[in-house]
């Protein structure tokens, strides 16, 4: 007998197969084992172009972005280097001249 997984949103380790899913009865929640596979890969940022982004890239702002809570603006064109990618709704941990610390979504830049 196969060894099935866990449930990837309860974690309850009484998963049952029914047909292609696999089903949890502590949760309700279906899944396909591939999905399971899809789910601990790495996401793929990119950018604006397509192009697949990496920690330590260079990128440049492809639009003026106003900066929250100041009334100073990053210009189009404004280069940042060495960025780091993170999980969440702004992709981009980065340091701009400047302006310091920064978050920034990832369809705003494009790869230098």
């Amino acid at each position: 007998m196969s060894e099935l997984p866990n449930c990837p949103v309860c974690e309850s380790p009484y998963t049952y197969e029914d047909g292609a899913l696999l089903i949890c009865p502590e949760c309700a929640h279906e899944w396909s084992d591939s999905a399971t596979a899809e789910l601990e890969e790495e996401r793929i940022f990119r950018d604006a172009n397509g192009h697949p982004l990496q920690n330590g890239d260079t990128i440049t702002v492809i639009k003026d972005l106003k900066v929250k809570g100041s009334s100073s603006v990053i210009k189009i064109g404004t280069k940042v280097k060495n960025i780091r990618l993170v999980e969440g709704d702004h992709d981009i941990d980065c340091k701009i001249d400047g302006f310091g610390a920064m978050k920034l979504k990832s369809e705003f830049v494009k790869k230098a």
